[in-house]
């Protein structure tokens, strides 16, 4: 190839790779409006069928731990056998069709399978995708692939509670709203469909030289970084414990409570771009902020009323948004391309197990002490600014 059309070959891929972004970016929009959509009104649809707070604390937990605990085996699979696409499909398949499912439970134990499915699915497609994306990074940014991701996820993540709100407000009952997310989990499928058509390999948006990196082991970056990833998981409370206390102390409607997490979603969608250009230009004194801020949401959302509640839940979305947009972002980069599902299936799984920790531990203390709520959650978050610290020191002293 000459100089010139080498030239010329940059600003194309880079096209390319936008596009592609662009389009699975638009499936995980499908995806989050139907899955997001669900889970907005879980914990409420689950107290309903008669769970108490530490089931709902279980339940949430215990999916978020086998959606990502499984994902460190689906990672390790794609990357032995590159089978990147059947794996997404697969996982895509089960994650969606899940959730309209959850119509026809009748009692919260099905309920409980049907949630733990939906996480399955998740699982076994997440570390593909965010592998395929991944590629996408080495010409346009990896902060900007998975920030304009994760901001079609929460736009998706900010229409799906919406349209379960107007079910409600319509007075169709839970079942109907999880009926109507059968259209999204079509749309979805369809979409994903039309990616694997128009880019059959997306490692080849990746320059060979950045492919053929031979160091196959996890630098202690990484690790140091999974434990701070880990740390924010278990001091995050999930939604589904959010919106059973909101239901529970009637502060907030119960039409208003997927509303909420909509505002919740669509801060996320704002945000997540943004931090995640920031990050390609900043770099590691992001990630402070991003996580730092959003520790103070337990406060809000735990100890006050409607107003506040409203506020937390603002932190509560700037906080989701900025765990898939600086997190994969910033692994991307102390991570050799070939075993990149493996890692962040590695990741994914720390990430789940204290995930459900967090959760599980939550809804124990959610039916003792609020405020120990309120102390568990902003320490554990708070406790990640010093290991993000660590991990970024190591990651500079890293020989190039």
């Amino acid at each position: 190839m000459s100089t010139k059309a080498a030239t010329a070959a940059v600003p194309d891929v880079a096209k390319l790779a936008f596009r592609f972004v662009l389009i699975i970016g638009i499936v995980n929009l499908f995806a989050d409006m139907t899955y997001e959509g669900g889970r907005s009104i879980i914990g409420p649809f689950l107290g309903s069928l008669g769970a108490s707070a530490t089931i709902v604390g279980f339940v949430a937990g215990f999916g978020e731990m086998v959606g990502y605990g499984l994902r460190s085996a689906s990672g390790y699979f794609a990357d032995r056998t590159h089978k990147y696409w059947a794996i997404t499909f697969i996982g895509y398949a089960v994650n969606m069709l899940a959730v309209p499912a959850l119509a026809l439970a009748g009692n919260w134990p099905m309920a409980a399978a049907l949630i733990i499915a939906e996480r399955t699915g998740k699982a076994i497609r997440r570390p593909a995708v965010d592998s395929m994306l991944s590629h996408a990074g080495h010409s346009i940014g990896h902060g900007w692939v998975f920030g304009l991701n994760e901001a079609l996820d929460q736009t998706g993540a900010t229409l799906g509670p919406l349209i379960t709100a107007w079910v409600l407000y319509r007075r169709g009952g839970y079942p109907h709203a999880f009926a109507v997310l059968l259209i999204s989990a079509l749309l979805c499928l369809a979409t994903l469909a039309v990616a694997w058509i128009l880019y059959r390999r997306p490692q080849d948006l990746e320059a060979e030289a950045a492919r053929e990196a031979s160091d196959r082991t996890f630098s202690h970056a990484y690790w140091l970084y999974l434990a701070a990833g880990a740390l924010i998981a278990a001091g995050f409370a999930d939604f589904s414990l959010i919106a059973f206390h909101f239901q529970k102390n009637a502060t907030v409607p119960q039409g208003l409570i997927p509303v909420f997490y909509a505002i919740a979603m669509a801060t996320g969608a704002i945000t997540a771009p943004i931090l995640g250009k920031l990050l390609d230009k900043i770099g590691q004194p992001v990630l402070y902020f991003a996580f730092g801020i959003p520790a103070f949401f337990a406060p809000l959302v735990f100890l006050f009323g409607q107003n506040l509640e409203l506020a937390g839940m603002i932190l509560w979305g700037f906080g989701m948004g900025a765990q898939d947009a600086c997190l994969k972002a910033t692994l991307a980069s102390v991570v050799a391309s070939q075993t990149r599902s493996t890692a962040y299936g590695v990741f994914d799984t720390g990430f789940g197990i204290a995930w459900f920790a967090g959760s599980a531990i939550m809804g124990l203390l959610y039916d003792k002490s609020i405020i120990a709520v309120v102390a568990f959650s902003m320490s554990l978050q708070l406790l990640s600014l010093p290991v993000l610290a660590l991990a970024g020191k190591e990651r500079r002293a890293a020989p190039a």
